[in-house]
């Protein structure tokens, strides 16, 4: 058993990518799956897509490899996380589409927990904030507004899951009902420092303790997986959230350690070891990793429109055809031209936490085109991330380590990578695999599976593909960053 199959299950969609016993990826293989907006502010999922889209992926991955299921000797899963699904435990059935991560129809709720003073209790015990972001908020909408859901619930009757407990669900036929630390510690109904569920905060939203998982370790047993899937029983080795997976892809495993990934947001991690740090600048405190028992957190911010901007640019605006031809665009933009995208389609993240926040656009001159539309849309995505390491650098009083590792599709722009480092003022270090979420997951599982080294042998594989260093002389960039955080207050106070 050589090989490590990797499942990937993002906001836009599903990859399958094998490993390697050396973690090189082998084959790969990727079906995005549609997004539903029933209403302003709301998204879904079907989950008969998310599940479809990752057994057909995995399937496809190993054709592509041309081994057999038997050559496999462990799964690693990472996926989006916050999104939530609540099924029948009988039947396996959904009750409703998933609520995505970026869906904000609990800002009502949201506000109300708040106006109640129930917010600095939330945050001392999760880390996070009230914001209709996270999981908690989203299954007592599901409980309210399904007839009898909760009553099923308190029952036992039904199973509440983030992604991966759907996954795992479905993966193993019903067999496990189980989750990781780190997906847990982004539902708002764990209790971080204690490592459990809060029966308090449970109580507050009226969530019964019998629909959820079990939580384990990143690497740990998570049961097998049906032997009709792939021909024979793989087991499950290894599970995190799709940004601690890259972290731990991106061998952050030091404190003082900084991560960014670019996918459909962006997502910034810095490792502060066993020290929970609770955040006074607004961003979150959240688990980085459990293993082996032992809880590692970090400071975290959260973009929500990184990757989602070029989208738009492509589905929306329908200026580009492909993601790549936003840098040749930005490059061709009338550098005389100051135009500002502030990308709030759903709401500003950290360290905002405007939900109500919409987007905004600002400098527009009859001269303005695709060329600058394209070239702000890449500048956004430097101006939040710096938004995020500002706050973090205010929270973290230890030195950190001062290099940003990225990773994401992004990432392969050349160009948006030097505005990154440009804007920050810091070196942006581009390892050879970006695909580190993947790769994070698959070196739980082969670890996990005693095939791959631990956390110190990892971590000397890591190698660096191009550094990118600033070259923006300070004026200039203090005068752009000057011009976005004017845009930001401008687009808050316009709601």
């Amino acid at each position: 058993m050589t090989h490590i199959l990797a499942i990937d299950q993002g906001t836009t969609s599903s990859r399958a990518i094998l490993f390697d016993a050396e973690l090189r990826p082998v084959a790969t293989a990727q079906e995005e799956f549609p997004q539903h907006y029933p209403q302003s502010g709301w998204v879904e999922h079907d989950p008969s897509d998310i599940w479809a889209t990752v057994a057909a992926t995995a399937r496809a991955a190993i054709e592509k490899a041309k081994i057999q299921a038997s050559a496999i000797s462990a799964i690693g899963i990472t996926n989006q996380r916050e999104t939530t699904l609540l099924w029948d435990r009988a039947t396996g059935q959904p009750l409703h589409n998933a609520i995505v991560w970026q869906d904000r129809r609990t800002s009502d709720i949201c506000a109300s927990l708040k106006d109640q003073g129930h917010e600095e209790m939330v945050t001392a015990r999760t880390g996070l904030l009230l914001d209709p972001y996270f999981s908690g908020t989203k299954l007592k909408w599901l409980l309210d507004n399904i007839p009898g859901a909760r009553e099923r619930a308190a029952k036992g009757e039904l199973a509440f899951g983030t992604v991966d407990s759907w996954l795992i669900w479905n993966l193993t036929g019903g067999k496990v009902h189980a989750t990781d630390a780190t997906n847990a510690a982004r539902t708002l109904l764990y209790n971080i420092a204690e490592n459990r569920w809060d029966d308090e905060i449970l109580a507050l939203l009226e969530i019964p303790a019998a629909l959820l998982p079990e939580v384990r370790d990143c690497a740990d047993d998570f049961g097998v997986t049906r032997a009709d899937l792939f021909g024979r029983e793989i087991p499950i080795l290894g599970v995190a959230g799709d940004q601690h997976a890259a972290a731990m892809g991106q061998a952050c495993f030091q404190p003082g350690m900084m991560k960014s990934t670019y996918g459909t947001g962006c997502f910034a991690l810095l490792n502060t070891g066993e020290e929970m740090v609770p955040s006074t600048n607004r961003l979150l405190t959240t688990i980085a990793y459990r293993l082996d028992g032992r809880t590692t957190y970090a400071l975290e911010g959260s973009i929500f429109i990184a990757g989602a901007v070029v989208q738009w640019l492509r589905d929306g605006l329908k200026i580009i055809r492909h993601a790549s031809e936003t840098q040749g665009l930005a490059e061709a933009a009338d550098p005389t031209q100051d135009v500002v995208l502030v990308p709030a389609f759903t709401g500003l993240g950290a360290p905002y936490w405007r939900p109500e926040s919409r987007g905004a656009v600002y400098g527009l001159t009859r001269n303005s085109g695709p060329a600058e539309f394209a070239r702000a849309a890449l500048e956004s995505v430097g101006y939040q991330t710096r938004d995020l390491l500002e706050a973090m650098h205010a929270d973290w009083t230890a030195e950190a380590e001062g290099v940003l590792r990225v990773d994401g599709g992004m990432v392969a722009s050349d160009w948006a990578m030097q505005f990154l480092s440009d804007i920050l003022g810091a070196p942006v270090d581009r390892p050879i695999v970006t695909e580190t979420t993947a790769l994070g997951a698959a070196w739980l599982a082969g670890m996990r599976a005693g095939i791959c080294p631990g956390q110190e042998g990892f971590a000397e594989s890591w190698a660096l593909e191009r550094r990118f260093d600033p070259a923006m002389d300070e004026d200039k960039r203090s005068a752009k960053y000057a011009r976005w955080q004017r845009a930001v207050q401008a687009t808050i106070s316009a709601t």
